[in-house]
């Protein structure tokens, strides 16, 4: 009973009102934006640019904006190169297109400041030590990046459908978190905490500034003393009109992805920690009333033969083994070997085998010495050695296979701990890939799986 229920239970797919259909998701024309989201190390990436390229050769014209920074993307859809303006992708196969993109978190900076200042004011601010610590290695900085290039994207209406791969955070709620961070980073009253030091100067001002410096990250202690005051001095002047615009676009890049046209996807894997951290997501888009399309679960594994449990696939292993798979005396090797046997078996060819002037002229089909039955008998016979080994062989499969049924039922166990919690949520499975995908043809098939 134990066997079979597991069995069953490792067998048992998702009920068809919890299915996400990711097709009709990506054929809606209202469905803009889809932002694909979820812990690191889940394949986010890969779901992005396969939702990218079927929603391309569905007829939509798609760009897909990413910030990967191992680069696959650019690999699997055959261009050199990714920078912060879109590429077309070639050989796609519908009658849309596809655009890639990778965003360069401080070419986005930059083009933030040349596009909310005049010339000399952006060269001033674009120069200072202080602006390229800031633009570059700030917590969050990343995240709020993505959100702009993603607000610039949309704001041209020149595509369909953007497809969003979120950053490779330690934690997905990043994402969510950065844009507020950041504006309120560079609010108005921070501004004038930062300010005040450099106006005052000398020792008080470097007591007094370093309530502001904990806020900013390592790469900031590199510029030190008064150097550092005259930096931030600088830079504030340079800044002091756009702070408010940085807060302005923070709560509309938040608006926007609260829109009805914005659909997001939490990706997640098949594990404990990583479906912990997708249910703690979707309890914050909820929160924050943002649209959850579903859940997609990467990397599912599978089993041709889920009928036989790990149960019975072990149970099997053990007979094969405790039956005595080499047995060196009933063998042919045992009988060939043994020093005892050798003279016997001497006489035994002796006696077997007559001279050759004792020997019969030829062979009828009635002689039952007949040599050819005598090789074919000696061919039909069971061999011991080669049993042994097959029998080996076999019980090596089946504990193999009892391993892989022993994930699944893990698996599903994992995944109904995720649906008790949150069963509105809807879930596409992915099936894992006998490999890395690194061609458009990889992409596809990861696109198909989506798509059930």
């Amino acid at each position: 009973m134990t066997g079979d229920r597991t069995t069953k239970e490792s067998a048992r797919t998702l009920e068809p009102g919890r299915v996400l259909d990711v097709d009709a998701l990506i054929d809606d024309p209202e469905t803009r934006i889809v932002v694909c989201c979820g812990s690191g190390g889940v394949g986010k990436t890969t779901t992005a640019a396969a939702i990218g390229l079927r929603a391309a050769e569905r007829g939509r014209k798609t760009v897909v904006l990413t910030i990967d920074p191992a680069r696959r993307l650019a690999q699997s859809m055959g261009i050199d190169s990714l920078d912060n303006v879109p590429r077309r992708v070639k050989d796609i196969e519908g009658s849309g297109e596809l655009h890639a993109m990778m965003l360069d978190m401080k070419r986005t900076f930059d083009e933030i400041v040349e596009a909310h200042t005049d010339r000399e004011r952006a060269r001033a601010i674009l120069d200072n030590p202080f602006y390229q610590s800031l633009s570059a290695g700030f917590a969050g900085t990343q995240e709020y990046m993505a959100m702009e290039k993603l607000g610039q994207l949309r704001s041209r209406d020149e595509w369909d459908l953007i497809v969003v791969d979120t950053p490779p955070s330690r934690s997905a709620l990043d994402f969510l978190d950065a844009p507020k961070r950041l504006g309120s980073f560079l609010d108005g009253k921070l501004i004038r905490v930062l300010m005040a030091p450099a106006k005052v100067g000398g020792r008080a001002g470097m007591k007094f500034l370093n309530v502001g410096m904990s806020m900013m990250t390592g790469a900031l202690g590199k510029l030190l003393g008064g150097q550092l005051l005259r930096d931030v001095q600088m830079f504030v002047t340079a800044m002091d009109s756009m702070f408010g615009g940085f807060r302005t676009r923070a709560d509309a890049t938040y608006r926007l992805l609260q829109a009805p046209g914005t659909a997001f996807l939490v990706v997640a894997s098949p594990e404990r920690d990583a479906l912990r951290e997708a249910a703690y997501f979707v309890e914050r888009l909820a929160a924050d009333d943002m649209p959850l399309a579903g859940l997609v679960l990467n990397r599912v594994h599978g089993s041709g033969a889920a009928q036989l449990s790990a149960e019975r696939a072990l149970a099997a292993a053990e007979n094969l083994e405790e039956r005595g798979i080499v047995d060196q005396e009933g063998g042919k090797e045992g009988g060939r070997n043994s020093p005892e046997n050798h003279a016997t078996s001497e006489n035994s060819a002796t006696s077997e085998n007559p001279a050759p002037s004792e020997a019969p002229a030829t062979a009828t089909p009635e002689d039952p010495t007949s040599p050819t039955e005598a090789t074919s008998s000696t061919d039909s016979a069971t061999d011991p050695v080669t049993d042994a080994c097959v029998e080996q062989m076999t019980a090596g499969l089946l504990r193999l296979h009892a391993e892989r049924m022993q994930l699944l039922v893990r698996e599903q166990r994992t995944r109904d701990r995720f649906t008790a919690r949150h069963p509105e949520v809807a879930v596409a499975e992915v099936a894992a890939l006998p490999g890395d995908v690194h061609d458009l043809a990889g992409l596809r098939a990861v696109g198909d799986r989506l798509a059930g």
